[in-house]
């Protein structure tokens, strides 16, 4: 994810949209300012979720997303966490 997606609250806003959609996996910001996101969930709700991130909270300006395969991690299964190391 990249564009105007730190400092404006974009960790926040996707742990809240993941947990609503009952989404598991983490968000964290990277050192380049983008914001990656680890996401596991049904076609549907990953489907919501990509909705959700693409308007991204209030003076956001979310410009590119790219998508890749993951491995499934199992210690990001059962929740949807913020990583603060950045």
């Amino acid at each position: 994810m990249s564009g105007l997606v730190q400092g404006v609250g974009y960790r926040y806003f996707t742990h809240r949209a993941a947990r609503q959609l009952g989404v598991a996996g983490y968000v964290k910001n990277l050192r380049d300012r983008r914001v990656e996101i680890y996401a596991i969930g049904t076609d549907e709700q990953l489907l919501a979720l990509r909705e959700d991130l693409r308007q991204g909270p209030s003076h956001s300006a979310v410009e590119k997303i790219a998508e890749t395969d993951a491995d499934l991690l199992q210690e990001f299964m059962s929740d949807f966490s913020i990583d603060y190391d950045d």
